[in-house]
């Protein structure tokens, strides 16, 4: 039962609340006095009679509407904020358990750095989310087969802790790009358009795609306005994904390229970040960071909330109140008698 805009559980026992007015039943306490010129004018004994008779209403009343358990129901409510919609998505494979690559005194490359390519990103997704307060997340992780571990959501617990999960263990052999980059678009299925709409990829990894699998892609992305970033994750300094003519003809066709290439004709928004270290890293996310505060329509979900306590509380407050009354009365009444 609806009623003054909040659910009961047991509504019968409103029909008592009538019983709240007990207190203001008269009594008869009338005197015949000779003459009236002896009864003192008192504002004070009365203010505090009908105030005490208020409390004593306020007790009943209190205590019949917690027994009938009111709570406030679910609610949806819409606000605009400055944010984007963010699906996550991060590489599991083998190859994110090394570090950095960095350029040895000799000049060339040697596999080094303060930890593991992975580790190194969920620390800076989770200091880039912290500073995003009223950003939506999604989570999609890959390696041979892609799983949507979070939908879009705007519990930042949650994102924060899947992203540290992801940090733990050992990653698998394989890359399948093609089925992470779908989940991630079809996330957004069904999704009213709210304001800027982003796949953030992390991975030091591409794929050969099939004909198939790039226009399925390019559709989707194209269908549900996304902007795509890729945050490339170098094992090697020397190696760059755009075509270069001093570049080592071994490297012209590495699935790396070959994937950055496709990206460019997705015909959406799309820019690549080549990290090979720490400080490449945080530069890519600040830059990010920066270009996304667009207005953003948030619908949040109030969840159920009992009023039960605080029924109660009023209650304890008031019984309080007229049990300190009453034995400042017999205090005086005592006093008096002495």
């Amino acid at each position: 039962m609806n009623l003054f805009g909040l659910e009961w559980i047991y509504p019968g026992f409103l029909l008592m609340l009538p019983l709240s007015l007990l207190p203001w039943l008269n009594h008869n306490l009338d005197k015949t006095v000779a003459w009236v010129e002896l009864i003192p004018v008192d504002p004070w004994s009365r203010f505090f009679s009908i105030a005490l008779k208020l409390l004593a209403t306020l007790l009943i009343a209190a205590l019949l509407m917690a027994l009938a358990s009111p709570s406030m129901p679910e609610q949806k409510i819409e606000r605009i904020v400055e944010g984007a919609e963010i699906v996550l998505l991060l590489d599991r494979s083998r190859s994110m358990d090394n570090p950095f690559a960095v350029n040895d005194e000799a000049g060339s490359i040697t596999v080094g750095g303060p930890g593991s390519k992975r580790r190194v990103a969920r620390d800076y997704l989770v200091e880039f989310i912290k500073k995003r307060p009223d950003d939506r997340y999604g989570f999609v992780l890959f390696s041979d087969k892609a799983v949507n571990l979070l939908p879009l959501t705007h519990d930042k617990e949650a994102i924060l802790a899947t992203i540290d999960a992801n940090a733990l263990g050992k990653g698998l052999s394989e890359t399948n790009i093609a089925d992470a980059l779908r989940r991630s678009a079809t996330m957004f299925e069904g999704q009213a358009y709210r304001g800027s709409r982003i796949v953030l990829l992390v991975s030091d990894g591409g794929e050969l795609l099939t004909d198939e699998d790039k226009q399925h892609i390019s559709r989707l992305y194209q269908e549900m306005n996304l902007t795509l970033y890729w945050i490339y994750l170098k094992s090697n300094l020397a190696i760059s994904l755009e075509t270069l003519q001093d570049n080592n003809p071994l490297w012209v066709d590495m699935p790396e390229r070959k994937l950055h290439s496709f990206f460019k004709t997705l015909d959406v928004p799309y820019r690549v970040f080549e990290a090979g270290s720490l400080e490449a890293f945080a530069k890519a996310l600040a830059e990010i960071d920066e270009q996304h505060h667009q207005s953003l329509i948030v619908e949040e979900i109030l969840p159920h909330e009992p009023k039960v306590d605080l029924l109660l509380w009023l209650a304890f407050m008031s019984l309080l109140l007229l049990t300190a009354s009453h034995i400042y009365s017999y205090w005086g009444v005592k006093k008096a008698h002495q």
